[in-house]
């Protein structure tokens, strides 16, 4: 594996959204992340079940063993992986992992130096901290929610980026591997306790700034990030498609004015915030008059700060895309390449996503378990490995502490 946390292993207890999220940006800068699956239905499941079975873009670059967890030698194979592992990182709500015999205690009893990452909505601690959410209740809860959309509607869900994602997935990732630097210099792990209710509060400091200075407010779109203003938001094209305008700073702004030949001394006005309405209205009727390609060859490359809006299906295949390999489609599958970019230790595309099980009897051999006993954990259910499962033993690393 190339990436620059090539020779740390991760476990990662198999769960939904910013768990598998944060097993990917491990598993892409070069970590080998095993994950401890769920013993799958023989029935398949219900159809959520299958939305949210752990095979998706997201999973990839795992190697998969599944356990059942409420066998003791369940948990026993477990802890012996997390014996040799830097990290491990789960997604239950408070309490459940202790509950099963992995909590940090009896982890770090087996591995002092473990770094035990925790992912939740609302932390590990609170009044809320044992309650059922998602994305969207743990951002609301943070001021993000009721800043984005328009003001005649309510409030705009935005995806599940801000809270599973950038708040959730990405704040472990950086969390764990933070303290896996001090692990190296100290010797002993902890436990990283990573909540998107804070993620998703970090990632609104720029505003809650604004409003410390008087320069945001609460209301939906009456601020210059959020739509309010004419210089920055998206705008119809005359074939129904949008371009999207960031002109900020002052020189960026005349050359917006500069190119699109706008001589209306009305628009000099661009930070009088009782003009943006009208100034909208006629930079929107601007944006009518030609198409979105139209306006790309105008603009586009332009310091106007300007940019189509690309429909996911038309990402990869703009040129930009295209020169820096932001998506790649191995096997025909489209998907993100893995990101940031790093000069000395480049990260690779990992493996694609592996089907449950793929490597029960690989890891299991790894831990020095003979053939024999590896079949009697397959026999009981205790370990599960599917018909035609990959059976080449998988060498588990040294522990690179």
């Amino acid at each position: 594996m190339a990436g620059p946390l090539q020779g740390v292993t991760v476990i990662e207890l198999a769960s939904i959204g910013p768990g598998p999220f944060a097993g990917m940006m491990l598993a892409d800068m070069g970590a080998r992340v095993i994950r401890i699956d769920r013993i799958p239905s023989p029935c398949g499941g219900s159809a959520l079940e299958g939305l949210m079975r752990n095979d998706s873009i997201v999973d990839r670059g795992r190697e998969s063993i599944a356990v059942n967890m409420k066998d003791p030698r369940g948990i026993e194979t477990v802890l012996a992986l997390i014996e040799r592992a830097d990290i491990l990182i789960e997604g239950f709500r408070p309490g459940v992992t202790e509950k099963l015999g992995l909590g940090p205690d009896v982890c770090h009893a087996r591995n002092p130096r473990l770094v035990y990452g925790r992912m939740t909505g609302w932390g590990q601690t609170g009044p809320l901290a044992h309650a059922a959410g998602h994305d969207l209740n743990y951002i609301a809860l943070s001021g993000a929610v009721h800043a984005m959309g328009p003001q005649d509607r309510p409030p705009a869900p935005p995806l599940n980026l801000v809270g599973d994602y950038g708040g959730g997935g990405m704040l472990l990732a950086l969390g764990v591997v933070a303290a896996l630097v001090d692990a190296r210099s100290s010797g002993q792990g902890q436990v990283v306790d990573a909540a998107m209710t804070d993620g998703a509060a970090v990632l609104m400091a720029a505003q809650y700034g604004l409003m410390a200075k008087g320069h945001w407010g609460d209301a939906r779109e009456s601020n210059f990030l959020d739509g309010a203003a004419h210089f920055y938001g998206n705008y119809e094209c005359a074939d129904g498609r949008f371009v999207s305008i960031g002109s900020i700073e002052p020189q960026f702004y005349r050359q917006l004015l500069d190119k699109c030949e706008i001589t209306d001394p009305h628009f000099l006005q661009q930070w009088e915030r009782g003009e943006w309405p009208a100034l909208k209205a006629k930079l929107s009727a601007l944006f009518l008059t030609r198409s979105r390609d139209a306006w790309c060859d105008l603009l586009e490359g332009s310091d106007v700060c300007f940019a189509p809006v690309l429909a996911m299906s038309e990402a990869p295949r703009h040129p930009h895309n295209l020169a820096r390999g932001t998506f790649v489609a191995p096997d025909g599958v489209v998907q993100p390449a893995p990101a940031p970019r790093f000069g000395r230790t480049p990260s690779e595309l990992p493996a694609p996503a592996p089907v449950i099980g793929r490597d029960s009897t690989a890891l299991l051999r790894s831990l020095g378990l003979a053939d024999g006993d590896i079949a009697a954990l397959c026999e009981s259910g205790t370990v599960y490995r599917p018909p035609g499962a990959a059976d080449m033993p998988v060498p588990l690393p040294q522990r690179c502490l």
